[in-house]
């Protein structure tokens, strides 16, 4: 058996049992570690838990509040000359020195259909003229309100459509996120597979050169061959050794780069498997299509833009007039102590209505208007062309992957051709039936045969990780990636 065939078996062995000293890691490996450890993850870990609270805080929105509210009339203490007008209109400086707290129990609960609020109340306040040494409490023991502006923008309502749908898009970009955290770690796997083949290329073809350039000294010096043809095998050796060079030097920064993605901190060191062996299944056009409108977040981001572009258009409408209506029923006192407040206390009602409406404003209110309609409208265009190219887009990668079968299979049968055409190359060229420049070319065409099948490789499974975040359908194991139908609704 000669040396080149020794050779093409240990880079064959070597590509695919890595040294049993080192960690080796599949591609399903480095991805359960991206997924679970690397900061991509806690990164979306963190996004999704602050869209949690985030949901949890609307939705108290809608309960009950009970509130401890102060109710200053003014200062809690003041101690000051203030101005105090007479009987005959005139102003006179006197020095006043009083304490006046007042505090205010408050439930109240939102109406959320007409975005007024309700609220049961009871009020206490107490007034101490220090300097006269006199004081009085007053207050209202049992007290109803209803606050209820009329023609507004009611922010309950349309938080009620819209916070839903942007708390589900938020489930779904976490699903999306771990997807695209796996097609990064594919990235950065095949990064490394890549520069951990060149260099096993660059090795293998410095034992082959260093080989031939003893075979050629040999010759030179029994006169078989020329000076020329020496030096040239020579040039092709210090090549070789500044190929393995730069070999390792790639493969510590494509490794870095993998450790700090994945989020590996030892310093132990590693080697990747070559995932030659890919699922097979089939990708029809319209169920792709039709998982992705399941699942995507991007889908359901339509019918938000939608009502969000309808709510603006509601706000514009709720700020031309200012109208509201309050009214209030209760029981209230006043008494020299807070007990004196429960005997036999008055009833009280109050009823107001407030506005604010524009007779003359040269046509502000048209403007507001037209611009929340032509906004509307906007976002309808821009709505109608976005769903175009997300259908566009599922489509182009389901119809990927017929190609991307043939072209893996074609370029394993390349690569393995080639280096067997090398192999026959390298022996003729030591029996002397072909010079080294043929030689080269076939050393050239099997590095590039190697180099085309993992590239084969690479596409698939990006592709394949590409398909997976589109549908957030898993087309090989037949399950969903995110299940549209939980009941889990946080």
């Amino acid at each position: 058996m000669n040396k080149a065939l020794i050779y093409s078996l240990v880079f064959i062995i070597s590509s695919t049992f890595p040294l049993a000293a080192q960690q080796t890691f599949s591609i399903e490996d480095v991805i359960q570690r991206a997924q679970s450890q690397s900061p991509a993850y806690k990164q979306a870990e963190t996004r999704r838990e602050n869209r949690y609270w985030q949901y949890r805080y609307y939705r108290t929105n809608y309960n009950p509040q009970v509130r401890l509210i102060s109710n200053n009339a003014g200062a809690l203490y003041n101690n000051s000359f203030s101005p105090v007008r007479q009987p005959d209109g005139s102003i006179e400086y006197l020095q006043i020195n009083q304490f006046n707290p007042g505090i205010n129990f408050a439930l109240q609960q939102p109406i959320q259909w007409t975005g007024g609020m309700i609220s049961l109340n009871s009020i206490y306040n107490y007034f101490n003229d220090i300097g006269e040494n006199t004081s009085q409490w007053n207050g209202s023991i049992f007290n109803l309100q209803i606050n209820q502006p009329i023609f507004s923008y009611n922010q309950l309502k349309w938080d009620k459509r819209i916070e839903p749908i942007r708390y589900e898009e938020s489930k779904r970009d976490y699903a999306e996120s771990m997807e695209e955290i796996a097609r990064g770690a594919v990235d950065y796997f095949f990064n490394v597979l890549e520069a951990q083949v060149n260099l096993q290329i660059a090795q293998y073809n410095l034992a082959n050169n260093d080989t031939i350039y003893k075979i050629e000294q040999g010759r030179y010096n029994i006169g078989t061959t020329s000076r020329d043809k020496l030096l040239q095998v020579e040039l092709q050796l210090l090549r070789s050794r500044q190929d393995v060079a730069q070999a390792k030097l790639d493969l510590q920064t494509a490794s870095l780069l993998l450790r700090a993605f994945i989020g590996l901190t030892d310093g132990e060191p590693f080697s990747l498997q070559l995932p030659d062996i890919v699922p097979t299944f089939a990708v029809p056009e319209e169920e792709a299509l039709g998982h992705a409108k399941e699942t995507r977040s991007a889908y359901i981001a339509f019918e938000r833009r939608k009502i969000e572009a309808e709510a603006a258009v509601a706000e514009a409408k709720g700020t031309r007039y200012q109208v509201g209506v309050s009214g209030a029923f209760g029981l209230n006192n006043v008494g020299s102590t807070v007990g004196d407040l429960y005997q036999d206390p008055a009833r009280q009602q109050v009823v107001n209505l407030t506005f604010n409406i524009p007779l003359i404003d040269w046509g502000r209110r048209n403007a507001l208007m037209k611009s929340a309609y032509a906004n509307k409208r906007l976002n309808d265009y821009l709505i109608a062309q976005d769903e175009v190219l997300f259908e566009q887009e599922i489509l182009t990668q389901a119809r990927q992957f017929e190609m991307l079968y043939l072209q893996i299979e074609t370029t394993k049968k390349s690569d393995l051709v080639g280096l067997e055409r090398y192999m026959v190359a390298q022996n003729r060229y030591l029996i002397g039936k072909i010079d080294i420049t043929n030689l080269n070319i076939a050393l050239t065409e099997k590095d590039t045969a190697k180099r085309s099948y993992l590239q084969a490789l690479r596409s698939f499974w990006v592709a394949y990780y590409n398909l997976r975040k589109l549908t957030l359908y898993d087309f090989s194991e037949r399950k969903y990636l995110y299940n549209p139908f939980s009941d889990d609704k946080g």
